[in-house]
């Protein structure tokens, strides 16, 4: 499973008052390891400084025109849309064709959504009222919030905290909906509170998480800190530091991050950070222990939600189903629409043998919202199943991924781990490696170093990639795709011990792990026998 920056969660409420102290979540352990460059890596270049406005900006025109919000590249839009339409044209079933749609419908239907806010001119600058705080955001309807704060902002269109919470509901739209298209309304928003206020720390912690979400974790670290240089309470720039810092691999100042985080504003959005934090190093028994903390103080249904995903997440890693499918019950009880769960649930099942129901889980999924994941494990099990039509279906997915990451790009979002992981399976495996370098350019973490590892594979560079492989697995994270690719890697480069090693561990761990990597990681076994 790809890293959980983009786990769906509830926002917070501000804070500029120290809360109750820390509540338990940490444990004293020595440093975690951390991913280092090779001979041939490169170094993470500094990200470039965010443009914030002077303290003694006076704001923005009262009456500007935003009805037209910065659209992507024609182009890359219209090379997108011919792509979903070629693989719709294929499709014999509905859920497809409701792929292609959405896609299609992604690119036109940001600028709608924001073009229903205009400034009204004259206004006082005002802070957003406590009906319009972030915690609309968690309220379970976040079609309504966006509609009630648009209105608002028409009446009070130099409230910058209303336009923070704006930016952030628009993040969360894209994030839960897979519609990169919002960013830029999400950007736009956030600009109009840093113009009207530029030291708000709501407005810098929701640039933040657009960065994170973007893929640009530099700049979502700077964001974070300067947040927290005005306010060292704020939740959401806490979590977001943590964030990046994991996204940038530097897992021994993402660990301390998360120790900070906790001793000021220890609640769910902390407590899921400091568990995956733990998880990466290995330390399985302290991330559920956190989890089941979070669970137990957790009384919103999308904060269950979130956890319960996370639990089934970290049971499903461990080869543990029934626990998986268990979590994700609770949380589809609390928000039966909530994607991390129907997407966890349908992968649980297929691990489990439940080939029918886990196909038509993950049809309901990629129907509502064709992000790469879903559509790639969709396409593995119509591949494996191997019905009549199947291996077309599969193609025309694989297809879509490449429409997603067209679309994604053209709204700044950086799709390069995405590209490389799904390409090389199932795409061009030259552009997977390329997309590889290029990510671990920017960042050393596990999953780069995976990404990396397995893109040189498949372009037949085993040697090359063997460090890679080695690096993904170092700090003792459980994963088992990430052992498996490390085992075939070593049974090609002639190291036939560590390669039985290897793929044995990544099926007793979780033997159902991927649709066909598993079935590849037995084969390969038996050979090595």
């Amino acid at each position: 499973m790809s890293p959980r920056t983009h786990d769906t969660e509830p926002a917070e409420a501000p804070a500029t008052e120290p809360p109750p102290a820390g509540t338990g979540a940490r444990t004293t352990t020595e440093p975690e390891q951390q991913i280092s460059a090779g001979e041939d890596g490169q170094d993470t270049p500094d990200g470039h400084e965010p443009p914030t406005p002077a303290d003694g900006d006076a704001g923005p025109d009262p009456d500007p025109d935003l009805s037209s919000v910065p659209d992507p590249d024609p182009d890359q839009r219209v090379a997108a849309v011919r792509r979903v339409a070629a693989a719709g044209r294929r499709w014999r079933a509905v859920q497809l064709a409701g792929c292609a749609v959405l896609l299609a419908v992604a690119m036109t239907a940001g600028a709608i959504a924001f073009g229903a806010v205009r400034d009204g001119g004259g206004a006082q600058v005002t802070a957003a009222p406590a009906a319009l705080s972030p915690e609309l955001l968690s309220s379970g309807d976040l079609e309504t919030s966006i509609g009630a704060l648009q209105k608002h902002l028409r009446d009070q269109p130099r409230d910058f905290g209303g336009w923070a919470t704006l930016g952030l509901a628009y993040v969360e739209q894209a994030r839960t909906k897979g519609d990169p298209s919002r960013y830029p309304q999400a950007e736009e928003a956030l600009k109009r509170s840093l113009d009207l206020e530029p030291r708000y720390d709501q407005a810098l912690a929701g640039r933040a998480a657009l960065a994170a979400a973007r893929h640009d974790f530099e700049g979502a670290l700077k964001y974070a800190d300067g947040a927290l240089e005005r306010n060292p309470y704020n939740e959401r720039a806490l979590s977001s530091r943590i964030d990046a810092l994991v996204e940038l691999g530097r897992y021994d100042e993402a660990s301390k991050a998360a120790d900070t985080a906790d001793s000021r504003r220890p609640g769910v959005p902390v407590f899921t950070r400091y568990a995956y934090v733990r998880e990466l190093r290995g330390d399985v028994r302290t991330a559920q222990r956190v989890l089941d903390q979070a669970l137990s103080s957790a009384t919103a249904a999308g904060d269950i939600a979130y956890v319960s995903s996370a639990l089934g997440q970290l049971a499903w890693n461990q080869g543990d189903y029934k626990a998986a499918l268990t979590h994700y019950a609770r949380a589809l009880a609390a928000d039966e629409t909530y994607v991390p769960a129907l997407e966890g649930r349908a992968r649980a099942q297929a691990a489990s043998g439940d080939r029918a129901a886990a196909i038509k889980g993950m049809e309901d999924v990629v129907a509502r919202y064709p992000l790469p994941g879903p559509l790639v494990v969709l396409g593995e099990l119509y591949e494996e199943r191997g019905a009549e039509g199947d291996p077309a279906k599969a193609r025309d997915l694989y297809a879509l991924v490449d429409a997603w990451t067209a679309l994604a790009r053209a709204n700044k979002v950086n799709a390069d781990l995405d590209t490389a992981l799904a390409a090389a399976d199932h795409g061009d495996k030259a552009a997977a490696l390329r997309a590889a370098r290029a990510e671990w350019a920017r960042r050393h973490t596990v999953h780069t170093a995976d990404a990396l590892a397995w893109a040189l594979h498949v372009n037949g560079r085993d040697e090359e990639a063997l460090p890679y492989a080695r690096r993904a697995t170092a700090t003792g994270y459980r994963n088992a795709t990430f052992l498996y690719h490390r085992g075939i890697i070593e049974r090609a480069t002639g190291h036939t011990d560590d390669a039985r090693a290897h793929l044995t561990a990544a099926l007793e761990l979780n033997p159902g792990f991927s649709p066909l990597g598993a079935r590849e990681a037995r084969t390969a076994l038996e050979a090595a026998e």
